[in-house]
């Protein structure tokens, strides 16, 4: 039983490792174009279709896997294992990726397919993106943190052990709203730099 639990747990931190890998890669990838300020720089619909399905993937993986995991637990600790906060953290912030998971496919990744970037968006869509966007890094990442953090379980309470989660959701975003506005700055300054420059060649 406990190397068939063992495999269980193997395959529930591949699939997170998969997931981790492509939302950091994907994210890298959009800080790069802000700091470049380039807004022609558009995201391919290919790789937002695949990013989108392999996500999704990782994300039903890891709800199965991981039931597996507490119904093995359950079965031998009884429904006590429950009580444990860093179980509760954990089956709370999965629970809230899932739903940002629903947010990002239903509205933000088509609305960044029609728009080709993060940076052509309206203004509302873009705040959500973000938004969405930082509960994501900071979900995945903490619920990671609370799957490796043995020694995390029965030493501190719930609110303690999601007392960070909010405040770097909220740093996240507001680090991201900055980086979009000074990109927008930016873009927005080199191409009144290049008019410029056109129009004194043209004279």
């Amino acid at each position: 039983m406990e190397l068939f639990r063992l495999s269980i747990v193997y395959l529930h931190l591949i699939a997170c490792c998969v997931a981790i890998g492509l939302v950091l890669t994907s994210d890298i990838a959009m800080v790069n174009q802000l700091i470049k300020g380039d807004t022609a720089e558009k995201q391919e619909a290919a790789h937002l279709n695949s990013l989108k399905k392999t996500v999704s993937l990782a994300l039903v993986a890891l709800w199965i896997t991981g039931f597996a995991i507490v119904w093995l637990d359950v079965s031998a600790k009884g429904f006590t294992y429950f009580a444990n906060p860093k179980m509760q953290a954990k089956l709370t912030i999965v629970a809230l990726l899932t739903l940002n998971g629903f947010v990002l496919h239903s509205a933000v990744m088509p609305a960044m397919e029609k728009a080709g970037s993060l940076l052509q968006m309206a203004f509302n869509q873009r705040m959500l993106a973000i938004f969405a966007g930082a509960v994501s890094a900071v979900s995945w990442f903490y619920a990671a943190m609370l799957g490796v953090g043995r020694p995390l379980a029965w030493k501190y309470s719930l609110v303690q052990l999601l007392a960070a989660y909010p405040a770097l959701i909220v740093a996240g975003f507001a680090a991201m709203v900055t980086l979009t506005v000074w990109s927008r700055y930016r873009s927005e300054l080199d191409f009144t730099q290049f008019a410029e420059a056109h129009s004194a060649e043209m004279k």
